[in-house]
């Protein structure tokens, strides 16, 4: 009987992931290779390899035991790469051709061989650009609809939803979240990150005991309500897309938590967009379309989500109360509540915490970038604190609409 040793962790180089992808045979010895690191993120190494011979091409990424936006001194768990890849195998069962394909998952080496998804362009990039992409909306409606359903309890049975609970404990990416995005950005805390120009609004937000009591229970459902397997960090930086096609990336957060999470993290990016248009659209008639067709994306994304919901409530759900009439809308209606206190808490968090995004950083004009800054804070407390009297979609649509013009 052979025993396997597990491997012993380091990390991969430039030359060291070709000679990877050798010995698991995805690329032979005598190929013509190239290979460059291209990870530009916070927690990983990632290498684009292409065999000029036969035009193959792969990504490999691989978790380092830190984060590297802060150094060594943030030491974090090499597991989330298992986590990741099961993730994009679970998504794979119902929506295929939006997650990149998997080829290998090495837990020793905390690494994954994947799809190269480089012929499509990400979601922020293009849309700082000014670009639309017609059916990003009908694809991550149905993104979320599906995966959020299937690993439901309305979707499997409570006791395979427990097993797959265990499985996807995620306690150290988790608390990431719960920090960087519940709990910091609302004291006076190392971790925050802020333009000085911002501290009025900051230490206003600081004593705002309103928001802080409502953000405290918005954190206590992400900490307490394990209802499907969510994504964990689905904002626009982790989508790929294309005008016909869009592929979700990143799920190395993901875990048991709220329906609504992976929904608010979604819009918020796009209403941060929507508002940071003003810093990057020079031309009003091109500003004002862009505007529009983030507005629509808004909608068209919760329509979507909301029609494939019911869709699989009426030919999959095993729960026996399904078939109460209105349940099903006040389930819906449930999520688009914390959905809302999500959005609005994931972008405060941008504004203030430690990750920013680079569509309202890259903003070269100061005076502008405080109005969008402090719009977007302004927003973000406004959907928070009436989550549950905003109540759909169209009245989002003119909430967002009332922050920018």
């Amino acid at each position: 009987m052979t025993v396997q040793t597990k491997k012993q962790y380091e990390e991969l180089n430039t030359k060291t992931a070709v000679s990877y992808l050798i010995n698991l045979g995805l690329i032979k010895t005598d190929e013509e290779t190239t290979v460059a690191e291209i990870g530009d993120g916070n927690l990983n190494y990632v290498f684009h390899i292409i065999s000029q011979t036969t035009g193959r091409s792969f990504i490999i990424k691989q978790a380092l035991p830190y984060a590297k936006v802060v150094g060594e001194s943030w030491p974090l768990t090499l597991d989330r790469a298992r986590i990741e890849a099961s993730a994009l195998k679970e998504a794979a069962k119902v929506v295929p051709e939006l997650v990149p394909k998997v080829f290998h998952l090495d837990p020793d080496l905390a690494l994954t061989v994947m799809e190269d998804l480089s012929h499509l362009t990400i979601l922020r990039a293009g849309l700082i650009a000014g670009n639309q992409y017609p059916l990003v909306a009908e694809h991550i409606g149905k993104y979320l609809a599906h995966t959020l359903f299937t690993t439901s309890t309305f979707g499997i049975n409570p006791q395979a939803a427990k097993k797959l609970a265990v499985t996807y404990s995620n306690p150290e990416l988790c608390k990431i979240t719960e920090d960087l995005v519940f709990t910091d950005p609302y004291f006076n805390c190392e971790t925050n990150n802020f333009e000085e120009h911002l501290t009025p609004r900051v230490h206003e937000l600081w004593q705002d005991k309103e928001l802080k009591k409502e953000v405290a229970k918005l954190k206590h459902l992400f900490l307490t309500k394990s209802e499907t397997l969510i994504h964990g960090d689905l904002h626009t930086g982790s989508i790929f897309v294309s005008e016909t096609e869009t592929k979700v990336i990143d799920p190395e957060f993901s875990f048991y938590g709220p329906f609504g999470f992976d929904i608010g993290a979604f819009l918020a990016n796009l209403i941060m967009n929507l508002i940071a248009q003003e810093g990057h659209q020079q031309d009003s008639e091109q500003k004002e379309d862009l505007q529009n067709y983030l507005l629509d994306t808004i909608e068209k994304t919760w329509d979507i989500f909301t029609s494939e919901f019911k869709k699989l409530w009426l030919a999959k759900s095993i729960e026996p109360f399904s078939e109460l009439e209105g349940y099903v809308e006040e389930v819906l209606t449930d999520i688009w509540q914390d959905a809302l206190g999500f959005t609005g808490c994931k972008m405060i968090r941008r504004m203030i915490g430690l990750a920013h995004v680079l569509d309202v950083d890259s903003i070269e004009s100061a005076e502008i970038r405080l109005r969008v800054q402090t719009s977007i804070i302004n927003l973000g407390r406004k959907l928070i604190l009436e989550r549950k009297q905003i109540g759909g979609v169209l009245e989002l649509v003119s909430t967002v609409e009332g922050a920018y013009s």
